[in-house]
């Protein structure tokens, strides 16, 4: 949701700021722009924006023609949030000699705009934006220094923000904050950077700093000073990234999801790593206090969005049937809204592929404000904001997750929850050594078992040319693979636009059914479990109505294809682990239909990847 990128070197910075935001395409926008300090002719001294709707090529393509070069800029990848997407509310924003961008929604913009106006400043942007370029400027009028200006300015904004400034007046540096929205600095050889993504800097250097909730950051070309809201000076770790740079990179594949769902093997084996080799499971895997904090739980209460929470859904059936603990899910924005009875003896387990989700974020400081300290965050991302905020933490080791609907985070979120429950189901002596070696083989065995649903793509892909001229469909799971059928519907609508749904398939005589005839079809995920019998007796009636099926069976299912039923067999039956295989054909089916349909599979329509605003 939004992208920055910001440079200052000694060399020609435009095509760093331009390639940054390519690489910051995946997590959504509809507008992109820059601004630079112009070095030549009629430009020299002087603020030069560009901006553009669309992609970020079309940006590109004005910068070209216009032979752009400069050693200071700003740039920016825009998602919609106040006011249409349009080049007039495109960033940069600017006030007069002052240039901004912006990710993240500032509560109190219409006050500081009616101040600002009664100070003589005009706006012409629906954007909360703008009015922090007018503030800081009016700052700047003041003090003359672009940080302080900067500093006093963020004194007086309220919610959640990251901010990439520069000025005409002050050409030797650029300034940067981060206040509830991410953001980094990169150390070049030949500059300073930042940005909201390490991927984006990548192609200038892997040294990076996380800055702090709070921090102001001036970048120079020489080097760069942190500073806090009091003006003293901090120091922040130097890291190196462990991103590759062709990790972000398309290599053979038509797009990143059809990447990242054939990356699943190897970002299991990742996460897994610390089992594979292992004759028991360890509540170490979470952290060197882990056994402790483990040790006093009683209950767990995770706390997640979109994917995320699917992924909860299917650990609290581990959780409860294997560890004996009672289970809550709570979407992330409604729980962080409501009174829950809160208890000192609960895991809170936070899960975003980022670690900058908003609401996560926010619904576990909530949990921590009310006591419950026992905290636990499950995040693809090493030093995001979740990361810092829980007391416990385990890496998913999936790699750059590019596209914006979520594939491999999703199944190695499930590894981890399939560890987490192992780690509290032992301690609480509710694991069985033989039980205990049984869930390890299985997990060793996963990234080959993904491997062999995969292969299963070519027959997926001739359902989709038949799936593909419909608008809705309706997704049916019992038991751990019902959210799996809400995760499935979920790819569906978000890379296809077919309204998809998904129920509990005992739930479909309550209602649902009451939309089954043959214009409705419906997938089941139907594996070979003790609830077979009954989804059964749910496909009926289904057939009964005339309604096209589409299942996916695990082998000696029983389950007959003839007419409008359709039948896939899976390679394997998993048991507890099922859910994991079951997913990755419907992803499958998922870009497959998005394919045929014709649509931006990476970079669906109104949707961002890292969802960093409320």
């Amino acid at each position: 949701m939004c992208g920055i990128v910001t440079a200052i070197a000694t060399r020609n910075v435009v095509p760093i700021l331009i390639e940054g935001l390519r690489r910051l395409e995946y997590r959504g926008y509809d507008s992109a722009g820059l601004a630079v300090l112009g070095e030549e002719g009629e430009d020299c001294g002087k603020l030069v924006r560009l901006r553009a709707c669309g992609r970020v090529a079309r940006l590109a393509d004005l910068a070209e023609a216009r032979q752009l070069s400069s050693s200071l800029g700003i740039a920016h990848t825009r998602w919609a949030t106040h006011g249409a997407p349009s080049e007039g509310n495109a960033h940069p924003h600017v006030s007069e000699d002052v240039a901004v961008v912006h990710n993240g929604i500032i509560e109190n913009f219409e006050a500081l705009r009616a101040a600002l106006r009664a100070r003589g400043y005009v706006f012409v942007s629906d954007t909360d934006t703008e009015a922090v370029a007018h503030l800081i400027h009016d700052k700047l009028r003041g003090t003359g220094d672009l940080l302080e200006a900067v500093r006093l300015a963020v004194a007086e904004l309220e919610g959640a923000y990251a901010l990439g400034v520069i000025s005409a007046s002050d050409p030797a540096r650029a300034v940067v904050v981060r206040c509830g929205a991410p953001l980094l600095l990169g150390i070049g050889d030949d500059g300073s950077y930042a940005a909201s993504d390490a991927a984006a800097l990548l192609q200038v250097t892997r040294k990076v700093v996380y800055l702090e909730e709070g921090d102001l950051a001036e970048l120079c070309r020489d080097g760069y000073r942190i500073v806090r809201a009091n003006g003293s000076t901090v120091e922040r770790a130097v890291h190196i990234s462990s991103l590759a740079a062709d990790a972000v990179e398309l290599g053979p594949y038509r797009h990143f999801m059809q990447k990242e769902i054939f990356e699943q093997p190897e970002a299991l084996a990742n996460t897994l790593g610390l089992v594979t080799g292992g004759s028991a499971v360890s509540p170490q895997y979470f952290g060197t206090e882990a056994e402790e904090v483990f040790s006093g739980a009683r209950r767990v209460q995770i706390l997640a969005c979109g994917t995320s929470y699917h992924a909860g859904l299917v650990a609290r059936y581990w959780l409860e049937g294997l560890a004996g603990l009672p289970c809550a899910v709570d979407i992330a924005s409604e729980y962080r809204y409501r009174k829950p009875v809160a208890s000192s003896d609960t895991l809170v387990v936070a899960v975003s592929q980022s670690g900058e989700t908003a609401d996560t974020l926010a619904a576990l400081k909530y949990a921590h404000s009310l006591g419950m300290t026992r905290t636990l965050a499950i995040c693809n991302v090493p030093e995001s904001a979740i990361v810092r905020e829980a007391a416990l933490h385990f890496i998913t080791r999936a790699g750059p997750e590019i596209g914006v609907a979520s594939t491999k985070a999703f199944t190695t979120q499930l590894a981890a929850f399939a560890l987490l429950t192992m780690a509290l189901a032992k301690l609480g002596g509710k694991l069985a050594p033989a039980t205990e070696e049984h869930h390890l083989e299985a997990l060793r065995h996963l990234p080959v078992a993904v491997r062999k649903v995969l292969e299963l793509e070519p027959e997926i892909a001739q359902w989709a040319q038949h799936f593909a001229s419909k608008e809705h469909a309706l997704f049916l799971g019992r038991g751990q693979h019902w959210p799996i059928a809400m995760e499935g519907a979920l790819k569906l609508k978000e890379i296809s636009y077919i309204h998809a749904e998904a129920y509990a398939a005992g739930e479909l005589k309550h209602g649902p059914l009451a939309l089954v005839d043959e214009r409705m079809p419906v997938i089941a995920v139907s594996p070979a479990d003790e609830l077979l019998e009954k989804l059964k007796s749910n496909l009926q009636e289904v057939r009964a109505r005339g309604g096209e099926l589409y299942v996916f069976a695990d082998p000696g299912g029983e389950i007959g294809g003839s007419g409008n039923v359709h039948i896939l067999r899976m390679p394997e039956h998993y048991g507890m682990l099922s859910p994991v295989l079951h997913i990755v054909p419907l992803q499958l089916l998922a870009y497959h239909v998005a394919l045929v349909r014709g649509t931006d599979v990476d970079k669906p329509r109104n949707l961002a990847k890292s969802v960093t605003v409320e």
